[in-house]
């Protein structure tokens, strides 16, 4: 009993010493193990945080064409300055500013004393001329019989022949003198070429008139504002989407959040060198008379999409020595920077003309350094540049 006893005790310490060594192993083992991952996911997050992180945009086509604001001015239709053509003065006027008047209505009248002289001793000469007119008749033709019997030369009958002719002549100059001094007085009532409204009277009764719109002054002013032409400056970028026919949007300060429709009816086809912009006229209508001529309106343009031009934000830009650039990722996370042209610039984002395809990744806001070729991970999911209001 002793001996098996003393056996059992060495063989149950070597068990729990091979327990032992057994727990250290498997201790060392999994310490080793984590250790080991715990360097692996180092190294991993080392590496991934070597790459720059980027955002990425996408490109966009916009659903509607750009809008195009721009300052105008609006003129009448037609207006005429009425210009007296005799001279006299005013005896009296019968419409003032803001008055509408019919096509041939009297404005004015003025009092011509010295071309009712005039007129006066232009009949006394017709009549003068035209009693010496019969007396050459009657003896030219006295004459005219006295050859036939040869009682005179034919050189005599000739000298009367002549002077009735010469006679002829002067009461022709004299008739036609009368008539222009009959027109000219026609002149003396001033009236309005077309149907208007009286915009300007500079005259009052018994001033002094004179002749001529150069020596002379303005005395009315009438304008047709049933229509009114608005002038605009158009940049030479986009008179090209500005042609005939084109409609407008017209805005007035007088009317708030009202807006009138125009259309264009003639371009200059010629660009200003100093302002680097296109004349371009439109037609209003304006039965109301509500848009008064001389007045300044905003003119909108609603232009057409452009498939071909891309928006993306501002900050994708990239400026340096190489140009206006951005930055784009292909299939494998690798830099690929293009060259692109701005079409317009609208602060927080920017119309691209070219270098860019719809279908780029465009990354925003490039850290700085990027070079092409270069590798990144991407910090969120892609999207789409702002629309820009």
């Amino acid at each position: 009993m002793s001996v098996s006893s003393s056996q059992k005790k060495p063989s149950r310490g070597l068990l729990w010493l091979i327990v032992g060594g057994v727990t250290v192993v498997v201790i060392v083992g999994v310490g080793l193990s984590v250790r080991a991952s715990e360097s692996r996911d180092l190294k991993t997050w080392t590496d991934a945080q070597a790459l720059p992180s980027v955002n990425l945009v996408k490109p966009v086509v916009q659903a509607q064409g750009p809008v195009l604001n721009l300052p105008g001015r609006m003129e009448a239709y037609s207006r005429a300055s009425i210009f007296a053509r005799v001279n006299g003065y005013l005896k009296s006027w019968n419409v003032d500013i803001g008055t509408r008047v019919k096509a041939g209505q009297v404005l004015a009248e003025i009092d011509t004393p010295e071309l009712d002289q005039q007129l006066l001793q232009a009949r006394a000469t017709l009549a003068s001329a035209q009693a010496d007119e019969h007396l050459a008749a009657t003896t030219a033709k006295r004459w005219q019989a006295m050859l036939a019997t040869d009682s005179v030369s034919r050189q005599d009958v000739d000298e009367r022949t002549g002077d009735l002719t010469a006679k002829q002549a002067k009461v022709t100059a004299a008739k036609a003198n009368v008539e222009q001094l009959v027109a000219t007085k026609g002149f003396q009532h001033l009236v309005a070429p077309f149907a208007g409204v009286v915009t300007a009277r500079s005259t009052d009764v018994g001033a002094l008139i004179s002749a001529g719109g150069t020596a002379g002054k303005e005395l009315f002013a009438v304008a047709d504002v049933s229509r009114l032409r608005v002038y605009v400056q158009v940049p030479q970028t986009f008179s090209p989407q500005i042609r005939e026919g084109t409609t407008a949007r017209l805005s007035v300060p007088e009317y708030r959040g009202e807006t009138f429709t125009g259309k264009v009816i003639a371009t200059a086809d010629a660009v200003n060198a100093a302002s680097g912009s296109t004349l371009v006229q439109l037609l209003v209508d304006n039965p109301g008379g509500r848009l008064l001529p001389g007045g300044y309106t905003s003119v909108q343009f609603d232009l057409p999409v452009q498939a071909d031009v891309l928006r993306v934000p501002s900050s994708a830009l990239v400026f340096d020595d190489k140009g206006m650039r951005v930055a784009t990722l292909d299939s494998q996370d690798h830099v690929h920077f293009k060259t692109v042209t701005i079409a317009r610039d609208f602060g927080d984002s920017v119309e691209i003309a070219s270098g860019l395809q719809a279908a780029d990744r465009v990354i925003d806001t490039p850290p700085d350094g990027l070079a092409d070729d270069d590798s990144v991970q991407l910090a969120v999911a892609s999207a789409e540049a702002k629309p820009h209001g």
